[in-house]
């Protein structure tokens, strides 16, 4: 039987672990490459991919200055040779190279501030500093936004990323930021019009964080954005379209009429169908959808369909698909055929047999709603 992909061994292994003691054996005297890395490889086992990290942490601190000033140089020392700036985009560095940024937080945050601003300015072009630059915006907050501020115009794409990346409200994994959401919203005034798709995406990336939380704040953002023409049309428009991506799979209608899909656009729903009102747990529900317009222009549309399904708690649950974005023709009508599987063995959530129904959704608009009933195999 073969063995399930592991990230945790991918990321920390003997082999990527030997590059690492050979780093630090080069760049710190008196550093034994060796006996680290027998040590750090023996400890993996039985430690979770975070865990991992801070464990390689441990093993470097004990061969390092309790001084941290004199640690923050032997760091740096260390240091592998920076990512290549050329590439501009999707080279995010070594995780093994984190370790600056963990000791920085442990030695640093209290009372060495600027001297980890100047080890996380230099670590974060070989790896992503922005676990580690949050627990200074939670002791720091007003010096380390005026650290980003200035990081802002960094010449280095990895810096600019950090600003954007760093102050994410949901950043995955990372430890939670206690500044208002929208206070970063300045920094990336700054950011948005950047010539490299590694920012532009962490930007988009940080606006679609906002908009679970003050979907009208990234709506005006990108609009000022869009009318300042200070970014690339095609840039902004992906921008737009990757930030709004959780605002549109709910139907915002601010959020959808600044990509061109009105609430308010002339169509409707002239037929939604099912194949079967009783559909087999396994089995998939086929419906049908047409739509009509009497407009005498083309009208945009954003077709999604919401599943609404039974709990036999009575509480139900509802979850939205994405079907089709087009045009519904001018004085003419646009037909849709769907496929829906009804798994019985879907990790996200249990399916029960009972009434469920499914809804037509236009431009963030429901439209219509059919029921059918999902049954257990025989």
């Amino acid at each position: 039987m073969s063995q399930g992909f592991s990230l945790k061994d991918q990321l920390f292994n003997a082999e990527s672990l030997r590059d690492l003691a050979q780093e630090y054996g080069r760049g710190i005297d008196g550093f034994d490459a060796v006996t680290f890395h027998a040590e750090v490889v023996a400890g993996l086992e039985g430690r979770e991919l975070l865990e991992r990290l801070d464990w390689i942490a441990d093993c470097v601190e004990t061969r390092l200055s309790p001084d941290f000033n004199v640690m923050a140089d032997q760091l740096e020392a260390a240091m592998p040779p920076e990512l290549d700036p050329s590439l501009a985009d999707d080279d995010f560095g070594r995780f093994i190279h984190a370790v600056p940024g963990i000791l920085a937080v442990r030695h640093g945050l209290e009372n060495h501030r600027n001297r980890c601003f100047e080890l996380l300015h230099a670590a974060t072009r070989r790896f992503s500093m922005e676990f580690y630059i949050r627990p200074f915006l939670n002791r720091w907050p007003e010096e380390t936004l005026a650290m980003l501020d200035a990081w802002a115009g960094d010449q280095n794409y990895h810096v600019r990323r950090l600003v954007s990346e760093g102050t994410r409200p949901k950043l995955p994994w990372a430890k939670k930021v206690d500044i208002d959401p929208l206070v970063p919203l300045s920094l990336l005034d700054k950011l948005h019009a950047d010539p490299t798709r590694y920012v532009t995406r962490s930007v988009a990336n940080h606006l679609n964080d906002i908009s679970k939380i003050a979907p009208d704040a990234v709506t005006r953002r990108l609009q000022k954005w869009q009318n300042g023409n200070l970014q690339a049309t095609k840039e902004m428009d992906w921008m737009t379209r990757h930030a709004l991506r959780t605002a549109v799979k709910v139907g915002d209608v601010d959020a959808l009429a600044l990509l061109g899909f009105r609430a308010d656009a002339p169509v409707q729903l002239a037929r939604l169908s099912l194949a079967s009102e009783r559909v087999v747990i396994g089995e998939a529900l086929a419906l049908e959808i047409e739509l009509t317009t009497d407009s005498e222009a083309d009208v945009p549309v954003l077709v999604d369909y919401e599943m609404r399904f039974y709990r036999p708690n009575g509480r139900g649950g509802q979850k939205v698909f994405k079907l089709k974005q087009g045009k519904v023709p001018a004085g003419g009508s646009l037909v849709m055929n769907k496929r829906h599987p009804l798994k019985g063995n879907a990790t996200t959530f249990k399916l029960h047999p009972g009434p469920h129904s499914v809804a037509v959704q236009v431009n963030g608009k429901a439209l219509g709603e059919v029921s059918f009933d999902v049954i257990n195999p025989t």
